[in-house]
């Protein structure tokens, strides 16, 4: 990837919101110079009420706040949220906000990063929105289930520099001084590479890594995303893998999901990776939106990237490649409850599927680029 790994990382997983808010607003808290937040998703709720006050709270005891709202993704908030923190002295910017649709390759381009960083000391990131659909512990389908990574250590500079290259296109007048990006203490054994990727054409440094990912193991893949709509040559990465005796588990949406004509799309590509021998899971209890693909329990990726076009190729996303045996056993083990949640699909089953189903995969199939 030509992106050099931090040593000396510690990586905490949160599961679900009832962990991953309370963190996260627990640092928003206990930051006493600096917060900087990117996301694509700021809905409803009250979450989204309670991130608005805590970083009102914390520019209103001097804090320097600066949050960065993608312009499509976040259009939805309760404007108010939006006051709450302006009021207060935060420094809340739109990115490519909807008034640019006098440009639109600039709007088929959104940030779909989710990052918060905490006096340059503690980060967070994985696929976790501001809104109530992010709430509870996905005991029920209104409780999505997702997975955040918090991470303390050098590699924190990666997160930030992924949230000052969306900044500063707002921002452009910004001065960048050493403490933006301060040099984080050593808090663990973690070897920690963050990628960037930015919107680009045809390939960008999220499908290089994804493509690198799934060519590398030597026992075991496994793929945990909430959309999957992978073009031919990564169907044929995933099928060549499986096809050398590598065991590849696929964990996607099962009744439950948010956007159906991404899922039928994807699932004209079902027939062919079954009958190649890779295993394709269905979770059940809700939707399930943690983006994860694990390498052999040694390497593990989390971030905001989905296995469709739009992250791999239209829009900025940020991912964390984490080398580190125990860590990736702790998440090994959190996908083993998740694939137990899981329906798997047999190929005889989906051979029989019905003449309309097929037709609607191929209609939904010619859009994939839009997906």
């Amino acid at each position: 990837m030509g992106t050099p790994f931090f040593g000396g990382n510690r990586i905490d997983i949160l599961r679900n919101g009832v962990q991953i808010f309370p963190a996260m607003l627990e640092a928003i808290e206990s930051a006493s110079e600096r917060i900087d937040f990117l996301t694509f998703v700021y809905w409803k709720g009250d979450i989204a009420r309670r991130m608005a006050e805590a970083l009102a709270d914390a520019a209103r005891r001097g804090v320097a706040v600066r949050a960065l709202l993608d312009g499509v993704g976040a259009f939805p908030v309760d404007r108010g949220h939006i006051d709450v923190m302006t009021s207060a002295g935060a420094d809340v910017r739109w990115f490519r906000p909807v008034r640019q649709w006098l440009a639109p390759w600039k709007m088929t381009h959104r940030t779909h990063r989710k990052v918060l960083i905490c006096d340059g000391e503690v980060a967070f990131t994985g696929g976790v929105g501001i809104a109530e659909e992010w709430e509870g512990d996905a005991r029920n389908q209104r409780e999505w289930r997702d997975t955040q990574f918090r991470l303390r250590g050098p590699a924190v500079r990666g997160l930030q520099a992924a949230f000052l290259g969306n900044w500063l296109e707002v921002a452009a007048r910004d001065t960048l001084r050493p403490e933006d990006v301060p040099a984080a203490a050593s808090h663990g054994s973690a070897n920690v590479q963050v990628v960037r990727s930015t919107a680009s054409v045809e390939w960008s440094d999220l499908s290089t890594l994804v493509r690198t990912l799934i060519e590398l193991p030597e026992r075991r893949l496994r793929v945990s995303t909430p959309y999957f709509v992978p073009d031919p040559t990564l169907v044929d990465a995933i099928c060549d893998t499986a096809a050398r005796g590598i065991e590849v588990d696929v964990l996607l949406p099962g009744p439950h999901t948010d956007q159906r004509v991404v899922q039928v799309a994807g699932e004209a590509c079902y027939e062919r990776m079954l009958e190649t021998g890779v295993r394709i899971f269905e979770y059940q209890p809700t939707l399930i939106h943690q983006k994860i693909i694990a390498v052999d329990d040694h390497l593990v990726t989390i971030g905001s990237g989905n296995l469709n076009h739009r992250s791999l190729i239209q829009d900025d996303e940020v991912q964390l490649v984490v080398l580190d045996p125990d860590f990736a056993q702790r998440v090994a083990a959190m996908l083993d409850e998740d694939f137990s949640r899981a329906r798997p699909i047999q190929l005889g089953d989906w051979s029989r599927r019905g003449l309309l189903r097929r037709s609607a995969e191929k209609l939904a199939a010619l859009f994939r680029r839009q997906l």
